[in-house]
């Protein structure tokens, strides 16, 4: 599996316009998505600025649009590879 990441030539206050926002905790910017159906499940992304990569973390196996608009908007990157 590979691992996406934003590119290292965005300004990450870019996310800010896909509806982050700023964490300090987290230390990057992070989306809590609802998915607003029976079980109101949701998808929360986080995105470090130290790495980059996207992590998202949801309760089922929904995702909303969020991970395609990054990459329509040209933002994202594949890197790496990841064991499942």
């Amino acid at each position: 599996m590979h691992l996406l990441k934003i590119k290292d030539d965005v300004d990450l206050k870019e996310l800010e316009k896909f509806g982050f926002s700023y964490n300090r905790i987290y230390g990057g910017y992070t989306k809590k998505v609802y998915l607003k159906n029976d079980s109101d499940d949701k998808n929360f992304y986080v995105i470090r600025e130290n790495s980059r990569i996207i992590k998202i973390t949801r309760l089922d196996g929904k995702l909303d649009d969020t991970l395609y608009d990054l990459i329509q908007a040209n933002l994202v990157e594949k890197v790496g590879e990841k064991n499942v």
